[in-house]
């Protein structure tokens, strides 16, 4: 008897079969980019030179850079799905980096108090960011960052801030800071304990220890981290002033309220029934904003003029929050007491584009399609919101997409 290959329980080979046929092609395509990176390299040269890049700096630093294939895999292939926030938080925050936080800061709680004192940034922010860039030093990234900002800078979709960024890094090698060979990080630029790109090293990088060199690199954190602490400093760090404190916000609240460029004092917000986690008022540390970043079923906060300034680092909500409860739990504070929405299901990139366009399809203009939920498209959506009957808080959910649909 011959055998049946009935189609329905047959796997079904397509899907791979495609996926295997577009990373083929999409290596034959970066393949062919790559023949011309040597041509680049060399016109890249003069205007090296024009910018004061010495031409033995360059030949030195340029021996043996090749394409990084892989580099432009990752860069192209960056996923669209945002992870929620309380997954994020969940792994940025966990209990073995709070621990490992503390050891750090046992080892090196002398040097942190000397740069504390001498920057006016909280130890514990500076330790917070070592740990979220790098798990205190544990992997700094081992990607050579002249190949690596050659071949993205090559790759031309942002040519001009990573050709930016590579002659940045020339000119830290000319200062005599590092070598080359020893001038790694991520695949994307960032370098050293707390990651800097090349040009912030240039504008904020210190030596603290006084050797005479700015080094991020080496196995000795001191000089990444006072140069962490004078970065915040510049950007207007507010001695004694937290980040942010979590809030329980009163039955009836206007979540319209609930906005970045909505402030009062913490006891103004008192008066309208906002108060900690123990229902006390916030102490007067300036003027605050109230934050939901995952709407009205989330934790609230009350955000300070120091979450602007660790935006600096990096302007992800998440990321800030993740500092400044990492800080917080290195201080001994406990973990975060409100809960989280962990049902909703998180927006894709085409999903947040799809709102963006039915949002103004209905009316409600979000000043463009980009799939980012900036401030119009918050705005926006609390309109809609207010306007259909629900509670204007402009959290970009999926219950909110389907209202649309």
């Amino acid at each position: 008897m011959s055998r049946s290959l009935r189609p329905e329980t047959r796997p079904d080979l397509r899907p791979a079969v495609a996926a295997a046929l577009a990373e083929a092609v999409a290596a034959d395509t970066i393949a062919d980019e790559a023949r011309g990176f040597p041509g680049w390299i060399a016109g890249f040269r003069g205007r090296a030179l024009a910018q004061g890049i010495a031409p033995g700096v360059f030949d030195l630093a340029f021996e043996g850079v090749t394409f990084q294939a892989d580099v432009i895999r990752r860069d192209r292939n960056q996923s669209e799905f945002v992870k929620p926030i309380w997954d994020y938080l969940d792994s940025a925050v966990s209990e073995t980096r709070v621990q490992n936080g503390r050891a750090a800061l046992a080892q090196y709680g002398a040097v942190l108090t000397r740069i504390e004192a001498r920057y006016g940034v909280d130890k514990e922010i500076v330790a917070a960011i070592w740990g979220m860039e790098t798990s205190y030093g544990s992997y700094r990234g081992s990607a050579p960052i002249v190949d690596s900002l050659a071949t993205l800078a090559y790759d031309g979709r942002r040519a001009a801030f990573f050709e930016t960024q590579l002659v940045d890094a020339l000119k830290i090698i000319q200062a005599g800071d590092t070598d080359a060979r020893h001038m790694t990080g991520s695949w994307a630029g960032a370098m050293g304990h707390t990651q800097f790109m090349p040009s912030s090293y240039l504008a904020h990088a210190v030596d603290f220890t006084g050797d005479g060199r700015r080094d991020i690199w080496s196995d000795d954190p001191t000089d990444a981290l006072a140069s962490t602490a004078a970065y915040l400093a510049h950007f207007g760090w507010t001695r004694g002033q937290p980040w942010g404190v979590e809030v329980q916000l009163p039955r009836g609240f206007d979540h319209r309220l609930a906005d970045r460029s909505v402030t009062h004092l913490p006891s103004d917000w008192a008066r309208m029934g906002v108060r900690d986690m123990n229902g006390r008022a916030v102490r007067d540390y300036g003027r605050a904003a109230i934050l939901l970043p995952a709407g009205a079923r989330g934790t609230a906060f009350m955000i300070f003029d120091n979450f602007r300034v660790i935006e600096r680092y990096n302007p992800a909500d998440a990321y800030v929050i993740g500092v400044g409860h990492l800080a917080d739990r290195l201080k001994g504070g406990g973990p975060i007491l409100g809960g989280w929405p962990r049902d909703d299901q998180v927006l894709a990139s085409a999903e947040r584009k799809e709102l963006q366009e039915r949002l103004t399809r209905a009316g409600y203009d979000t000043k463009g399609v980009d799939g980012r939920i900036g401030p119009d498209t918050v705005s926006a959506l609390r309109a809609y919101q207010s306007a259909v009957g629900l509670v204007p808080d402009g959290y970009a959910s999926m219950a909110v997409l389907r209202r649309l649909r």
